[in-house]
């Protein structure tokens, strides 16, 4: 059975047919890299800018004249050292919290199948549903005066750790992807004397490499692009978060300079997304082996 497609074989073979599919195929892709790309270039070139030219109505498209020691100044002014490292401590410290409590809960749900296993899940899932702000109140109560423990978590990476953990899609690909898992490869290890805990940690986490790529870079971005959260729980200008802290002083520095560190701030996670977008695609894909 042949692919229903917009244009026919027979009609894409004809000269004619061509140069439209050619036309339309190229217009869409220059538009879409215009749309996409075009902001990240007027980032880049607005911090190359001097404050004057930045301001002057209307814009320039290409700067007259190139300052690339702004984005020097805008390193050692807004220290991006400090901001860059604190940043990096919270978002792999959520991502260690992540790989383990995350893949306990999914592998739990999909092998060991608890006692109101589908309820949890679907209560979990009931969750995204929520929009984050609304969360916000509750969680920085808790975070305030944590139950229990009676601690406060304001300017500790505990704050930023701990609501993270709770990341129910996380849960959800995980699961899915364990549940492709064929069950007689863990008969098999049980027979041979393997506890579920030796189970996970010689025959799924392996296997499930693709899917815990895409987990870890879902967990480090999101704690790199969050902006509320941080601000509201790390008031401390040395522990702040990258874009917290480039906020916090935005005010007393230029335009140009700002711009700048903003795209000193973008620049680790486009090239994380560029070094892993294969293992991106193939983990939300995966859907199956076979045996």
């Amino acid at each position: 059975m042949r692919p229903r497609t917009l244009i026919s074989p027979a009609q894409l073979g004809r000269r004619r047919g061509k140069i439209i599919y050619w036309t339309v195929f190229g217009m869409t892709m220059g538009l879409f890299t215009l749309v996409f790309l075009g902001p990240l270039y007027w980032m880049v070139t607005g911090g190359l800018k001097t404050t004057a030219e930045i301001v002057q109505s209307p814009p320039t498209l290409v700067p007259h004249s190139t300052h690339p020691e702004n984005y020097q100044d805008a390193w050692r002014v807004m220290d991006l050292a400090k901001l860059l490292f604190n940043t990096l401590y919270y978002a792999f410290g959520a991502l260690a919290f992540q790989l383990v409590l995350d893949v306990a809960a999914a592998y739990s749900l999909s092998k060991l199948r608890p006692i109101f296993g589908n309820v949890i899940l679907g209560m979990m899932l009931a969750t995204l549903m929520i929009p984050a702000t609304v969360l916000v109140v509750p969680q920085y109560l808790t975070v305030l005066d944590v139950p229990i423990f009676e601690r406060n978590l304001l300017n500790s990476p505990w704050a930023i750790w701990l609501p993270s953990v709770t990341n129910a899609f996380n849960i959800f690909l995980l699961k899915r992807f364990f549940d492709s898992i064929p069950q007689e490869l863990l008969d098999a290890a049980s027979i041979d004397g393997a506890s579920p805990v030796r189970t996970l940690r010689s025959i799924v986490l392996p296997i499930s490499r693709p899917i815990l790529g895409v987990v870890s870079i879902f967990a480090v971005v999101g704690v790199w692009k969050d902006f509320l959260w941080p601000m509201l729980t790390l008031p401390d200008p040395s522990k702040q978060t990258l874009n917290v802290g480039i906020y916090s002083l935005a005010n007393g520095v230029p335009q140009n300079q700002l711009i700048a560190a903003l795209t000193i701030a973008s620049v680790p996670t486009l090239i994380l997304f560029l070094l892993f977008q294969r293992n991106i695609m193939s983990g939300l894909t995966a859907g199956g082996l076979k045996g």
